[in-house]
């Protein structure tokens, strides 16, 4: 099927209050801008160096997510302009995108990533570092950023019982948050496992191959 085909499949069986990032990583200029030209302005990329070498050729309205793990030295590429930094999952990182977002005199939006994968592979927080950075953003310690919601990758196997309880004990975590100050996203689910995602309280899927086709994992 075309890439339009896959879109609107994959958009028609979002509820409306389910954001889609669509996971452009791999994929070309032409195909993005395809997808765009759809109504589609949420892009999801993982390697700052290759989000760097689209940015400029793509529509300045599109609200770019970088989703893969992202290093310190890093931030100061994508400072600029990144909408949202879904894959937070340290203190010190943290204090890196609100130091490069003071230089540029804006809010990066950003979502814990915590571990609940039991693979070894999955970055991400425990619940426990999770809550505590969320308290210091609270008592005012990164004015920089808004700490919007979390963000989780489910393990990756064929067993839809363990994935749905990994997704439930983010929601979990999440309705603790929420207790403390209203989170506004719980990124769960990708194209292999977004209906349980949602089914769990998701309300943003990252999808990418269900829409853009199978990667080029060469790159």
């Amino acid at each position: 099927m075309s890439i339009q085909e896959n879109y609107n499949i994959i958009k028609g069986r979002l509820p409306q209050y389910v954001e889609l990032v669509a996971v452009s990583k791999t994929h070309p200029v032409s195909a993005i801008q395809e997808v765009y030209d759809l109504g589609q302005k949420v892009f999801g990329e993982n390697k700052v160096q290759e989000l760097t070498e689209k940015y400029p050729l793509l529509p300045k309205d599109i609200k770019w997510h970088l989703i893969g793990h992202l290093q310190t030295n890093k931030v100061k590429y994508i400072a600029e302009y990144i909408d949202t930094i879904q894959s937070v999952d340290s203190e010190k990182l943290l204090r890196e995108i609100n130091k490069e977002a003071g230089k540029h005199n804006r809010k990066i939006n950003i979502l814990l990533q915590v571990k609940i994968a039991k693979e070894e592979t999955k970055f991400g927080l425990e619940a426990g570092e999770a809550k505590i950075m969320y308290e210091k953003f609270l008592n005012g310690e990164f004015p920089n950023i808004a700490i919007t919601g979390l963000m989780g990758m489910a393990t990756f196997t064929e067993d839809e019982n363990q994935i749905k309880q990994e997704f439930l004990n983010l929601k979990k975590l999440f309705d603790e948050l929420n207790q403390l100050n209203p989170l506004e996203t719980l990124s769960m689910g990708m194209s292999d496992d977004f209906p349980i995602a949602i089914e769990c309280g998701a309300n943003s899927v990252r999808v990418g191959s269900a829409i853009f086709g199978r990667r080029d994992y060469s790159k």
